[in-house]
């Protein structure tokens, strides 16, 4: 009787500190997505470096369910999103692809980085994917709520920004890295 209290409380506490993680990453989200650079049509914000750390340091199930938390939150109108802003509007706006993305990047850090397991180049390979596979959200949708051709939104969307998104890979993969080695997630 003993043994199977103990094995039901363990499994309690594993899936409440599985809610933590899953809350306080889309805190930090939600934080990342307030230091925030306005710039043209799409704010240059640390929002895919809370979603590059989480992923990675939570894996592909916990990882996606705190960006997934953090975009029904911002949904529901709390301000998470850049600017404190939220609601339908932003996520249905020119910029609300990119936050779909984001979903779909924590997937894809997740699912490799469990996969190949948390190498340095493993982390920039699947960070640098996940952040295409965002972009190309983000532009298809922006391209349509603009009424622009691929062209020039890639040039309003995407290119002013891969320098700073190589610099936030090469840190949140650097940072994972030496984090994973310290605390286990």
């Amino acid at each position: 009787m003993l043994e199977v209290k103990s094995k039901a409380t363990s499994k309690s506490k594993a899936a409440l500190l599985d809610l933590v993680f899953v809350a306080l990453f889309a805190a930090v989200m939600t934080v990342c997505a307030q230091i925030q650079i306005p710039f043209g049509e799409v704010p240059f914000t640390l929002q895919t470096l809370g979603v590059f750390i989480a992923a990675s340091l939570l894996g592909w199930k916990r990882g996606t369910l705190s960006v997934i938390v953090y975009v029904l939150l911002g949904l529901a109108g709390v301000p998470v999103f850049a600017g404190f802003s939220g609601g339908i509007g932003v996520l249905f706006g020119p910029t609300g692809g990119y936050i779909i993305g984001f979903i779909f990047t924590a997937l894809i850090v997740g699912l490799m980085t469990e996969k190949l397991g948390k190498k340095l180049w493993v982390e920039i390979v699947s960070m640098i994917l996940g952040l295409a596979v965002c972009y190309a959200f983000g532009t298809v949708w922006f391209m349509f709520q603009m009424k622009m051709g691929l062209v020039e939104s890639l040039l309003l969307c995407v290119v002013p920004y891969l320098i700073a998104d190589a610099l936030k890979i090469a840190f949140s993969a650097v940072l994972v890295n030496r984090l994973d080695k310290v605390i286990k997630l």
